[in-house]
């Protein structure tokens, strides 16, 4: 990992310039630093992203994503990816899954093209991405989660559906996990329970709306949940969520990006208990929206402060990774101003 210089170029049609302010190392930042996700090179990391609208391109339509006027000065947001809002996947739905979606932190550095990661001084925000302008109220680091943990989780309460009066399990409590018991507390959950092998991520659990904690492989899980969220990426754990639901219960699946061994379960259960799987990959617009939402009526509600475990600069980005790694808190920052 090293610092380049390059020049700024001038905006193409319908492009923004924004100073990045602050980047959080999220986990498939880790997963390439580590080789355990293939990317291609050179690229810039980094996709929890806020920053300062510097310029606007007189093409864009000057305005955010919901329809506020954009300025120079603006603390804003935005999608990581850009979409086609006319390709097959968009009409969909799902615009991460169109065919020539662009990922802001994914893309591979070009003479043309490398401002588009978060570990860089700027962004040149290109022409379909959803920006949003962000609440002063809203502490820089938690804003800067928005648009990868808080917007995913967004997405996997659109998957599952009414939330009120439900008895909800969580496995795996990281950010993703969290996030989503703050989201299910919000949305007028009955009872959350939160699930980890770890000890300590629990405890940091009931401070986010959790109303119990399970050691996954020591304590039993409960039965007769109406929705388990398995944020752990582990088969485990995700063969225990099925086997927790009750009938008409539904799981939604959004920790496991890599590879891993299949998954095993009974087809007789979910067939006789009704079981629903759904599973999500990143979010589309809708969700990005109501993350922004959440964060602006929710940061002081919960202890949102406590995500970023350390602080870095741009300078020490390498610094940065290596203590992610040593130490596993939610997240480590990079304030980039």
């Amino acid at each position: 990992m090293q610092l380049q210089q390059n020049t700024l170029p001038h905006l193409r049609s319908g492009e923004i310039l924004v100073r990045n302010l602050y980047t959080t190392i999220c986990g498939s930042d880790l997963h390439t630093f580590c080789g355990i996700r293939q990317e291609k090179t050179p690229t810039v990391l980094g996709h929890e992203i806020v920053g300062r609208v510097v310029e606007i391109d007189n093409n864009h339509s000057g305005k955010d994503h919901a329809g506020n006027p954009l300025n120079a000065g603006d603390i804003v947001t935005w999608s990581i990816f850009s979409a086609d809002p006319t390709s097959e996947m968009s009409v969909k739905g799902m615009p991460q899954k169109s065919e020539n979606v662009f990922k802001y932190g994914h893309a591979m550095i070009t003479e043309e093209d490398c401002f588009h990661g978060g570990l860089a001084e700027y962004t040149i925000l290109k022409p379909y991405t959803a920006i949003l302008k962000i609440n002063a109220s809203v502490p820089i680091p938690v804003a800067a989660t928005i648009n990868c943990a808080v917007a995913t989780v967004a997405g996997a309460l659109r998957l599952a559906g009414e939330l009120k009066n439900k008895k909800i399990l969580i496995t795996g409590m990281g950010l993703l996990g969290i996030m989503c018991a703050a989201m299910c507390r919000d949305a007028g959950a009955r009872s959350i329970i939160a699930a980890d092998v770890e000890a300590a991520r629990l405890g940091q659990a009931l401070a986010f709306g959790a109303d119990s904690t399970c050691l996954i492989n020591t304590d039993s899980l409960p039965s007769a949940i109406d929705l388990v969220f398995d944020m752990s990426g582990s088969p485990s754990a995700m063969e225990a969520g099925i086997e927790a639901l009750g009938i008409g219960g539904i799981a939604v699946w959004i920790g496991a990006v890599f590879h891993n061994r299949k998954i095993m379960i009974d087809a007789e259960q979910v067939i006789r208990r009704l079981i629903t799987i759904k599973g999500l990959h990143n979010y589309n617009y809708e969700d990005f929206s109501y993350a922004v939402d959440f964060i602006s009526r929710n940061h002081q509600k919960f202890p949102f402060e406590q995500v970023v475990g350390k602080e870095f600069t741009l300078a020490n980005a390498h610094e940065a990774f290596e203590y992610a790694l040593m130490h596993k808190p939610l997240r480590v920052g990079i304030r980039i101003d």
